[in-house]
């Protein structure tokens, strides 16, 4: 720059022309000031653009702690992404550093992070003839999505079509959350009847009340997970049994013992089960006018057998809880203990093409603890059937509850079944 003006000036001096030395006179002011221009430009665009990389990466990291969790550390790792990215413009920064402040985006509370740096410092160029300083701002906004993880008692594992149920009348209360791992449209289907959950959860989409909207999540690929939960099978040595009635008339009772049922049982008298293992094959069939109590016990259904609970009259009540990791460390089965605790029927389906039918029927008082984990059964709860103030989880191949239906199970959400995770998000939006 300065050797160009030099031979500029030679020439000017050289020149004996008066208009050339008066229009050099008259346009050197303009060229300097172009050119002095042109270097405050190029200045003020290398400031802009490094601090607008150093706030975009500042809301970045502030965002990723806060959608982890780290509520109490996001504006120092801001800060630490904001002042690791500065370069020229380290000296510059008005006060200590960015402003970093929760903001609110697309209807949103404070679910993203602002940044907001200003630099300041004179210009090569008008900052010595104006003695005057130049100020830069940048700002950017990243938005944030935690992750969540779900939880559903009552679940569906076929993986397309709309495979959750309920219509009619039916009514069902399970806080602990409905779920679908079909990822089609309309996985879960509420038609009618009443349903009060904290939480519906699907890979598709579902149709609910409006009332129910604020609970959705959809979107969301699930997880079958007892799906590798070893199933029990009988050993050499577990005994063949079959189920029979002992006694006359009305004072009729059965006692059955853990053992392989290859006839199933279809309960014809008041009957109280053994603690055990319990392997059915046919049909395990519980309704009765009569009282029937299995406790600590877990129900294996094989090569496709099937299931019916309630009852036949005003007498008839069913009590089932499973066994629980003490109950089953005497048995063949005890290296499993701590994942098969807590499993009151458990269906093997292996060899099994098609998915079965199960029933839950009403006129009886069903009072249920444990899991019911029907891989490959379509569940159907109808009539009048009643279970309720226990804890119980479904997780069957598809769910249909209908008629008038009362379904009430008081699992805790955090300690049901998990569904699965959203991801955590982060992006730039501003």
């Amino acid at each position: 720059m300065h050797g160009f003006l030099r031979r500029k000036l030679a020439v000017v001096v050289g020149c004996t022309s008066g208009n050339a030395t008066l229009m050099t006179a008259l346009g050197l002011p303009a060229f300097l000031g172009a050119a002095g221009y042109g270097v405050d430009t190029a200045q003020m665009y290398m400031w802009q653009r490094e601090l607008q990389h150093s706030v975009d990466q500042a809301a970045i990291g502030g965002a990723w702690s806060l959608a982890y969790g780290e509520d109490a550390d996001y504006q120092t790792r801001a800060e630490q992404e904001f002042f690791n990215n500065l370069n020229v413009t380290e000296d510059m920064i008005e006060g200590e550093g960015p402003d970093v402040s929760l903001a609110n985006y697309d209807n949103g509370v404070g679910n993203s992070v602002q940044v907001t740096a200003t630099v300041t410092r004179p210009l090569p160029f008008t900052g010595m003839l104006l003695n005057q300083v130049a100020t830069v701002t940048a700002t950017a906004q990243a938005a944030f999505e935690a992750g969540a993880t779900f939880h559903a008692c009552l679940k569906t594992l076929k993986e397309d079509g709309t495979t959750f149920i309920v219509s009619g009348s039916a009514q069902v209360h399970a806080n602990c959350g409905l779920g679908a791992l079909s990822c089609s449209d309309n996985a879960i289907d509420i038609q009618g009847g009443t349903v009060t959950t904290t939480s519906i959860v699907a890979c598709g989409t579902v149709n609910v009340p409006e009332s129910l909207e604020s609970v959705v999540t959809d979107g969301v690929e699930g997880e079958d997970d007892y799906a590798d939960i070893p199933i029990p099978t009988p050993t050499n040595a577990t005994p063949s049994r079959t189920y029979a009635c002992a006694g006359k008339g009305q004072n009729k009772v059965a006692t059955p013992q853990p053992g392989k049922y290859t006839n199933g049982i279809k309960i014809a008298c008041t009957t109280t089960f053994a603690s055990g293992v319990y392997f059915i094959e046919g049909e395990l069939d519980l309704t009765y006018n009569a009282q029937v109590v299995a406790n600590k016990v877990l129900f294996v259904l094989r090569k496709g057998a099937t299931l019916k609970l309630g009852g036949q009259g005003n007498a008839a009540a069913v009590t089932l809880s499973p066994m629980e990791e003490a109950d089953l460390a005497t048995t063949p089965y005890a290296a499993n203990a701590d994942r098969l605790a807590g499993m009151l029927f458990m269906e093997d389906k292996t060899n099994v093409a098609d998915p079965v039918q199960h029933t839950i029927n009403g006129n009886a008082d069903l009072h249920m603890n444990g899991v019911f984990y029907l891989p490959n059964g379509n569940v159907k709860i109808n009539g009048n059937a009643e279970a309720t103030d226990t804890c119980f989880q479904i997780a069957a191949y598809t769910l249909d509850i209908t008629g008038n239906a009362y379904l009430k199970t008081l699992c805790d959400y955090d300690e049901s079944s998990t569904f699965g995770s959203s991801t955590t998000g982060v992006r730039l939006v501003a």
